[in-house]
Formats: C-alpha cells, sequence, structure tokens
C-alpha cells in the first residue's frame, strides 16, 4: 500500500468517525528537518565542538584534497607556491 492510499484510507476512516483528517503526507517533512539540524547543533555543544559550519569545514577539507574522516591515512603534499 502506497503512502497516499494509506492516507485516503485513513481520512476515509476519520470521516465515517467524526475525527479530524490526518495532515497530509509531506505536510510536516520541513519541520522533521529543522528539528533533527538542531538536534545535531545541540549534540555538539554538549560534546564540546563546534555547533556551525561542520559541514562546510569538511566540504572545504574535500575540496583542499583532505580525506572527511579526517584519519591519519597518508595525505598527498601540496606544492609549495
Amino acid at each position: 500500500m502506497s503512502v497516499t492510499q494509506q492516507y485516503l484510507l485513513d481520512t476515509y476512516r476519520a470521516a465515517q468517525h467524526g475525527e479530524p483528517t490526518p495532515p497530509a503526507p509531506g505536510h510536516h517533512d520541513w519541520q522533521v528537518v529543522r528539528e533533527v539540524r538542531d538536534y545535531g547543533r545541540f549534540r555538539a555543544v554538549v560534546q564540546e565542538r563546534p555547533a556551525r559550519g561542520r559541514v562546510r569545514a569538511a566540504l572545504a577539507r574535500l575540496a583542499r584534497g583532505g580525506r572527511l574522516s579526517g584519519g591519519a591515512a597518508a595525505r598527498t603534499p601540496r606544492p609549495l607556491p
């Protein structure tokens, strides 16, 4: 059963019982994304790490040729200017 079919069935059952209809699928998706982001920032603060800029810093390291994990693997040295 697809999400749409389940939603239509739930809407029909709610109408039969005189209850309010459930929210449409995807209605609260952005709220969930914001809550997950906020939780990640909270966990970073609790673990005494920077709460902002972690993704941008990781992408910058990747662009410079580093690794995302920050492991002790051998890296190719950059040429000096």
